[in-house]
C-alpha cells in the first residue's frame, strides 16, 4: 500500500527571512492553504554577515502556539554545535506545546564557521560523532527513565528528564544529507525518516523524479537498516542506551510582498485539496523550498 504524498513548506531563517513575524505569519498562511507542514532551518551565523538571523527554537515554538494541525520542525538541527540535554527539554517541551505535531531534524551543519567563530571545532568526522551521540542520548532521555551513559564525547550521569513527548515511542527524527554521500542516509536508516539534498542541485532546483527515488530507497533497503541498527553501537562508539525501535491570522502590511515573492508559498496546496489531517511521522512529505 503506498502512504499518501503529504506536502510541506521549507523555508530559510536568514536575510529576508531573518524576520520571526514573518516566519510565524508565513506559518500560519501555510496552514490556513492547507499545506502539511513548515519546516525551517537552523543557523547561528549565515555567509553574508550584514543579513539578519532568526533563532529556529525560538520561532517553532511561536508556530506551534499559532497552529493546530501542520507539523513543523527544524531541518535540519546542527546538533553538533548544540547540548544534547537543552535539546532535549527544548523539544520535549515543542512537542507538548504543539500536541505532538513536532519532528527533529539532525545533521552536521553546513556552515563550519558556526563552530570554528566561537572556538569549536569543524572536523566533518568529529561533528559527525558528536550527532551520532546526541541523538543516543536524546532518545534514552526521551524516554523519561533515569540515563547513565558516556560516550566519546558525551556523558549523563544519572539524568532523568520529565515529561516525556506526546509523541511514542518518540519524537520522530528526520537525519539531513545531501546525496550521493551515503554516510548520511545510512544514519537515516537507523531512525525515522531522511530530509534529503542533492549534490547537483541547488536551492531553487527541482530534483528529479529518478534522483529522489534512488535517494529515498537507499537508506529504506530491509538489510541495510537491519544491519545499521545491529551495529550502530559499536560503529559510533555510543556506550549509553541504544535507540529504540519503532513498531487563522491574515498576512498583512510589508510582509505580504515577501509571501508574494516566495514562489507561491501559500497559495495553494499541490494537489489543490484542503486535508485536515495531520501528517504521521512517518509519512511521506514533499518539500518545496524557499530561496532567500
Amino acid at each position: 500500500m503506498t502512504a499518501e504524498l503529504r506536502c510541506a513548506v521549507g523555508v530559510p531563517t536568514v536575510g529576508p527571512f531573518g524576520d520571526p513575524l514573518l516566519l510565524v505569519e508565513l506559518a500560519v498562511a501555510a496552514e490556513e492553504h492547507g499545506w502539511d507542514g513548515f519546516f525551517i532551518w537552523d543557523h547561528l551565523l549565515y555567509r553574508d554577515p550584514s543579513w539578519n538571523v532568526a533563532d529556529p527554537v525560538v520561532v517553532i515554538a511561536a508556530v506551534a502556539a499559532r497552529t493546530t494541525r501542520i507539523r513543523m520542525g527544524i531541518l535540519v538541527n546542527a546538533l553538533a554545535r548544540r547540548r544534547a540535554g537543552k535539546v532535549a527539554r527544548e523539544s520535549v517541551t515543542l512537542d507538548r506545546l504543539s500536541g505532538g505535531r513536532l519532528v527533529v531534524g539532525a545533521g552536521l551543519g553546513s556552515l563550519a564557521e558556526e563552530f570554528t567563530a566561537f572556538g569549536e571545532s569543524a572536523e566533518a568526522r568529529q561533528r559527525a560523532a558528536r550527532l551520532d551521540e546526541s541523538l543516543g542520548l536524546l532518545d534514552a532521555l526521551w524516554s523519561g527513565e533515569p540515563v547513565t551513559a558516556r560516550g566519546e564525547y558525551l556523558t549523563a550521569v544519572d539524568v532523568q528528564m520529565l515529561p516525556r513527548p506526546v509523541q511514542r515511542p518518540r519524537i520522530p527524527i528526520w537525519c539531513g544529507g545531501r546525496w550521493p554521500n551515503k554516510a548520511p542516509f545510512r544514519r537515516a536508516a537507523r531512525w525515522d525518516g531522511v530530509m534529503p539534498t542533492h549534490a547537483d542541485y541547488g536551492l531553487g532546483e527541482t530534483m528529479p523524479p529518478e534522483e529522489l527515488s534512488a535517494v529515498v530507497a537507499y537508506p529504506r533497503a530491509p538489510r541495510r537498516g537491519r544491519a545499521l541498527r545491529r551495529d550502530s553501537g559499536r560503529t559510533y562508539r555510543w556506550r549509553g542506551p541504544q535507540p529504540r525501535r519503532r513498531a487563522g491570522n491574515p498576512v498583512s502590511g510589508r510582509r505580504a510582498d515577501l509571501v508574494d515573492r516566495s514562489a507561491g508559498l501559500v497559495a495553494r496546496r499541490p494537489d489543490g485539496r484542503d486535508d485536515p489531517r495531520p501528517p504521521g511521522p512517518s509519512g511521506a512529505l514533499r518539500l518545496s523550498s524557499v530561496t532567500p
